[in-house]
């Protein structure tokens, strides 16, 4: 059971933390300049369930958006919470890809992805490809979690090792350094800003942080033990020992540290 796995996922354990994983996508549309385009053509690569890619419609009403995943339960939900017409007339709809061969097939205004790149490995190798996609004037922006030397993933990984899940999980080359992503970006001609934030999330409730994992970066463990529930649970309990030690509550929560990358590159006009 050491081979890797395709992680199936669980909207509503993912959008159980929605207010504090939304906040970085937040942040990095703050810092997208106007796009090119009156009625604007936007990909968003790993959509989800479609909560911060209604945000996009948000800040251009216009566009016409189309969010990109390969999960059919995250799909899904998009579809029933998210699609259809937007207020300033744009439309807003979703389709499966596979992020690790998505191209683009018409000029596109903005590609953005969020929280999504460090499952595609050798994601950095598609920027030629995202970046002539692009209008001139157009943008590719990520953002992606740069925190797995911390200790809720190095745990991860060393009960992973134990319990015989030895490639299932990613590990810290799963993401560049930010210096990595501004030398490739601006050697594909681009005007890049790249920068990197350490959040402190004050997560409430029993075992938050094994909460929020279970949403995101264990999902590969919970995949693979999906079909063995002792093991599942024998994994967990010690995982979860592990967490209340590593992340102990305060009086009013649970401080959780995560640092995430953030790229926003603009094609020459």
């Amino acid at each position: 059971m050491s081979a890797a796995v395709t992680p199936t996922w669980d909207p509503g354990q993912y959008l159980r933390h929605a207010d504090h994983r939304a906040r970085p996508f937040t942040d990095l549309l703050a810092r997208i300049p106007d796009l090119p385009g009156d009625r604007p053509r936007i990909a968003d690569l790993g959509c989800g369930p479609g909560n911060v890619t209604a945000v996009l419609a948000e800040r251009w009403p216009t566009a016409h958006i189309t969010g990109h995943d390969n999960s059919d339960e995250m799909l899904d939900k998009a579809h029933v919470d998210h699609e259809g017409p937007t207020a300033g007339g744009g439309r807003l709809d979703f389709a499966h890809a596979d992020v690790r061969t998505w191209t683009p097939e018409e000029p596109y205004d903005l590609i953005i992805s969020n929280a999504t790149l460090q499952w595609v490995p050798g994601h950095a190798d598609r920027f030629g490809e995202w970046v002539r996609g692009l209008r001139p004037g157009g943008t590719f922006a990520f953002q992606v979690p740069g925190n797995f030397d911390a200790p809720s993933h190095r745990l991860m990984r060393d009960l992973a090792r134990r319990h015989g899940l030895t490639d299932t999980l990613r590990h810290t080359d799963a993401v560049l350094t930010p210096q990595d992503y501004l030398a490739r970006l601006t050697g594909l001609g681009c005007t890049a800003d790249v920068w990197e934030t350490t959040y402190i999330h004050l997560l409430t409730g029993d075992d938050p942080v094994l909460d929020w994992v279970k949403g995101t970066g264990l999902r590969p463990v919970l995949t693979a033990l999906a079909d063995a529930p002792d093991q599942r649970e024998a994994f967990l309990h010690d995982y979860r020992a592990a967490l209340r030690e590593a992340y102990p509550p305060g009086a009013h929560g649970t401080p959780f540290p995560f640092r995430r990358i953030f790229a926003v590159a603009r094609r020459g006009a």
